[in-house]
């Protein structure tokens, strides 16, 4: 089963689970069970729930800014505003720290080991590329290479994220960009269709007219060699009882006896 897929069965279970809920504990407790869940990374449909929302009005409001957290922040925005969250679990700091990674996959597609160490907190470069291999890549959230020459990690894919609040309208605009900017590639190379099939239509009819011309030439040229035949012929027929100058001067002549 892809990630995709994956994603959208745990977010429907939550969500269940989420509207179920009779009361502001029971919620928080739905809160915890799926930031802590290691295969979901998506959590927008179960913040977009009333009743999820309406826990800001009562004492478990920190377990939706933790789920508002889960949602669009990062490790370092937890550490910056820890002492107003619930305390994490290590299930879900390990979640908060792949969340990280694939924030940082989106902005970049090469991501040096020092800035990831850092925003991880990770110490070493081989807990970092264990951490990249088994909790990230293998768990189908990025694909990249780990240039140890480098010292850098090399995005190829990254799953997305829930959009964050005003994001949906810049994506709009790019997304209508995008769509305008093929729009018009697209009549570009219809276009250029069009004028390489007026070419091959031209080169069509240029061919066959030099063909036609050819044939013509060619009829033209037998007819002349038959003339000529025709010519040399008749010329022959009427030669044919005239004796050569030659051929008179080879004969013998007569001699005339005198008369007595």
């Amino acid at each position: 089963m892809d990630i995709e897929q994956r994603q959208s069965d745990l977010i429907d279970h939550f969500v269940k689970q989420a509207s179920a809920a009779s009361n502001p504990p029971a919620l928080s407790s739905v809160i915890v069970d799926a930031t802590s869940h290691p295969l979901l990374f998506a959590f927008s449909e179960i913040l977009a729930l009333p009743n999820v929302l309406q826990l800001e009005a009562t004492d478990n409001k920190s377990h939706l800014d933790m789920l508002r957290l889960f949602a669009h922040g990062i490790w370092s925005d937890y550490k910056s505003n820890a002492d107003r969250l619930p305390q994490l679990t290590p299930d879900q700091i390990l979640k908060l720290k792949q969340l990280t990674v694939l924030t940082l996959a989106e902005t970049y597609k090469v991501l040096p080991y020092d800035q990831l160490m850092q925003e991880l907190d990770v110490t070493n470069v081989r807990e970092l590329e264990d951490f990249l291999i088994n909790e990230c890549m293998y768990a189908g959230i990025v694909r990249g290479k780990l240039d140890q020459l480098r010292r850098c990690f090399e995005v190829q894919f990254a799953a997305g994220r829930d959009l964050r609040p005003g994001q949906l309208g810049n994506m709009i605009q790019t997304l209508s960009n995008w769509l305008s900017t093929s729009e018009n590639m697209l009549v570009s190379i219809q276009d250029k269709i069009k004028w390489a099939d007026s070419m091959s239509e031209n080169d069509k009819k240029h061919r066959k007219d030099v063909e036609e011309k050819v044939e013509e030439v060619k009829k033209s040229l037998f007819k002349a060699d038959i003339d000529f035949r025709g010519h040399e012929e008749e010329i022959c027929s009427e030669s044919g009882g005239v004796m050569d100058f030659e051929e008179e001067r080879s004969r013998p002549k007569r001699r005339r006896h005198p008369i007595s």
